[in-house]
C-alpha cells in the first residue's frame, strides 16, 4: 500500500500501474495516463483526474468522493462499488463504464464557473447537460416525441418500394420517418428488440 497523498503526478505515465489500496488523497493526476492502471480500493478522495486517461482502469471499491474527473476519458473504466459522491464530471467521456454497486450522489455536471447542477447517475449526466445547455437538443426531442414515426422490420428488396412510398407519404404529412431495417437479432428475441427501439 503506497502513501502518495497530495502527490503531484500531473502528466505522469502510469499506464498499467499497480496502485491498489494506495493513498492518493488530494493527489494531482491531471492529464496522467492511467490506461489499464489498477487503483482498486485506493483512497482517491478529492484527487484531481482532470483530462486523465482512465481507459480500462480499475477503480473498483475506490473512494473518489469529491474528486475532479472533468474531461477524463472513462472508457470501459471499472467503478464497481466505488464512492463517486460529489465528483465533478463535466466533460467526461463515459462509454461502457462499470458502475455496479457504485455510490453516485451529487455528481457535479457543470463547469466551475457555472452554478452547480448535480445528478445522481454518471451515465445520464451528459444527456442532462445537453438538455440544459442546448436548445436544439430540446427541439429534437420534442420533434421526435410529436412527429417521429418508427418503421421497424425486415424489408426485403421487393418490399423496399412500398417502404419508400410510405416514407414519402409520412414526410408529406409533416412526420419524421425513422426506418430500422434489420435482420432478426441473434442475441435478443424480436419482440424485445422492437420494444427497445420503440
Amino acid at each position: 500500500m503506497s502513501d502518495l497523498n497530495g502527490a503531484r503526478l500531473e502528466r505522469a505515465d502510469l499506464a498499467g500501474a499497480q496502485l491498489q489500496r494506495a493513498g492518493l488523497w488530494q493527489a494531482d493526476l491531471s492529464w496522467a495516463d492511467l490506461f489499464h492502471a489498477n487503483l482498486s480500493r485506493a483512497d482517491l478522495c478529492e484527487a484531481n483526474f482532470s483530462q486523465a486517461n482512465l481507459l480500462w482502469a480499475d477503480l473498483s471499491g475506490a473512494n473518489l468522493s469529491g474528486a475532479n474527473l472533468q474531461g477524463a476519458q472513462l472508457i470501459d473504466t471499472d467503478f464497481s462499488g466505488a464512492d463517486l459522491t460529489g465528483c465533478r464530471i463535466h466533460g467526461v467521456s463515459a462509454w461502457g463504464v462499470k458502475l455496479e454497486g457504485a455510490k453516485q450522489q451529487s455528481l457535479v455536471i457543470t463547469r466551475e464557473d457555472e452554478p452547480a447542477i448535480t445528478v445522481d447517475n454518471i451515465e445520464v449526466a451528459q444527456f442532462v447537460y445537453l438538455l440544459l445547455h442546448n436548445e436544439k437538443i430540446r427541439d429534437v426531442i420534442d420533434t421526435i416525441g410529436k412527429k417521429g414515426v418508427l418503421l421497424l422490420g425486415r424489408f426485403t428488396e421487393g418490399r423496399m418500394v412500398v417502404l419508400e412510398r410510405l416514407r414519402e407519404k409520412l414526410r408529406d404529412l409533416g412526420f419524421v420517418p425513422m426506418v430500422f431495417n434489420f435482420d432478426k437479432p441473434e442475441t435478443k428475441d424480436f419482440t424485445e428488440t422492437v420494444r427497445l427501439l420503440a
